[in-house]
């Protein structure tokens, strides 16, 4: 990366999985939003679901995901039977949807539930919410603790797509993060759900984590490409310990500098792409055939909580403590706090407790947002035409991107910015002159840029 953009890379900007951000949630948001918003769903559209599972086996130190350790199954199984009533809850707020098109199991680790609990929530899914035939059914694996029961269960549900978290092979790196997985007990598990018939088999991998080298990112990928991994998320690991607490268990000293971290980031692309892969936006690796890439080809590449996507759909219903339910009038996120989600449900209420509403001009900035972050280019008066919006109405945009132009981050032709592919890295420095609420309020909630 160009010294000159040092500035740019260690700038504190938001991922964009949203817009507004989650920065912007707040509690005039609740109960009442979340059953107006949900009773709204369009009749016969499909929808799509994302199950959260807070807990795992032991804690990575580097996570900055909502979960923990449950010392026992006990606290897994009340989980559980709480979570069936929430999914009760969902069936009887929304509208008369057309069924659940995508469905995603996100940690933590589901794979943390037993085969028996996994297979009957998600026979519940189906049931009350009705899944598509066809439907996406992913699921997020810990390596750790992914047995044969476990796989065969999933195969049973209707999984066909799962996302390994690899992140490392090294063993050093794993002993610093608290994640000991070795090589073979991977590639056991690629075998394993590729035998049970679950191909669509994904991997993440991150950078920039304790005494990490250029030479372990470019063995993952390699990794990836021998077992032709279908995708691929290349992650900067971000040291936020002041929200996540156990991060203070790493040891900062061995974290790699900027330099370090923009070279590993370079070479996990260039190896994945030597590999075959297709690059997709900021972070993401797919196979040529793999419907990411098709859908980035076809210009229907989307952005959401999970990164990038396929899945079209407007309406995302949250299930679980501190999950993100989407809808076209706004976000209605759970509260993280366990008990209090469990009594909200147990007094039959859904447990929304913030979120913000959205409304035209959010929307527009959406929609330019992510065109940028999944094609590095927009034309702002096509975005305008295709939101109904005024001709002009982005232009305030260019201004507060001019820095990143003149530093060559950017490229402005008219009405059209466009990321050079040297400067991918920072579509989000340049996605960030869009954000009408970062610009305002400022940047110190946010991770830095690579």
């Amino acid at each position: 990366m160009r010294q000159d953009w040092t500035g740019f890379a260690t700038a504190n900007v938001p991922r964009y999985t949203s817009y507004p951000t989650a920065a912007q949630f707040g509690g005039d948001v609740g109960l009442t939003e979340a059953l107006d918003w949900g009773g709204r769903t369009p009749a016969r559209t499909p929808i799509s679901a994302y199950l959260h599972v807070p807990f795992c086996e032991a804690l990575c130190w580097y996570c900055g995901c909502h979960t923990t350790v449950p010392n026992g199954y006990d606290r897994i199984a009340r989980y559980v039977s709480t979570v069936h009533r929430e999914i009760d809850l969902w069936a009887e707020a929304l509208g008369t949807h057309g069924g659940v098109g995508h469905l995603h199991f996100g940690g933590g680790s589901p794979n943390a539930l037993s085969a028996d609990d996994f297979f009957a929530l998600t026979e519940h899914v189906r049931a009350t919410l009705k899944v598509r035939d066809g439907a996406e059914i992913a699921v997020e694996l810990d390596p750790r603790s992914l047995t044969a029961e476990r796989v065969k269960a999933m195969a049973a549900s209707g999984v066909n797509r799962a996302s390994l978290g690899v992140q490392t092979l090294d063993p050093i790196v794993q002993k610093a993060v608290n994640r000991i997985q070795p090589r073979e007990m991977v590639e056991d598990c690629v075998e394993a759900l590729k035998i049970a018939g679950i191909s669509a088999i994904n991997v993440d991998l991150m950078y920039g984590l304790p005494h990490q080298t250029v030479a372990d990112v470019i063995e993952v990928a390699e990794f990836c490409g021998y077992h032709q991994i279908k995708r691929v998320s290349v992650f900067g690991y971000a040291h936020v310990p002041w929200f996540a607490k156990h991060q203070r268990a790493i040891d900062e000293a061995a974290l790699p500098g900027l330099k370090e971290r923009a070279t590993q980031a370079d070479m996990a692309a260039r190896a994945l792409i030597a590999e075959g892969y297709v690059r997709i936006g900021l972070d993401h690796f797919a196979l040529p055939s793999d419907p990411l890439a098709i859908a980035q080809r076809e210009g229907r590449l989307r952005r959401n909580f999970q990164g990038y996507t396929d899945d079209p759909y407007e309406t995302l219903i949250g299930i679980g403590p501190s999950s993100i339910s989407a809808f076209r009038e706004g976000y209605a996120q759970n509260t993280r706090r366990s008990d209090v989600w469990s009594e909200a449900i147990h007094d039959g209420r859904l447990p929304t407790d913030r979120g913000v509403a959205v409304g035209a001009e959010d929307r527009l900035r959406a929609r330019a947002i992510e065109a940028l972050m999944c094609n590095l280019r927009v034309d702002l008066d096509a975005v305008c035409a295709e939101m109904g919006a005024k001709p002009g109405a982005l232009d305030e945009a260019l201004t507060h991107m001019r820095d990143l132009a003149d530093a060559g981050v950017c490229v402005i032709v008219g009405k059209t910015i466009v990321v050079p592919e040297d400067a991918r890295m920072l579509v989000r420095n340049v996605a960030q002159a869009f954000d009408a609420y970062s610009v305002r309020d400022g940047q110190g909630k946010h991770a830095i840029a690579v």
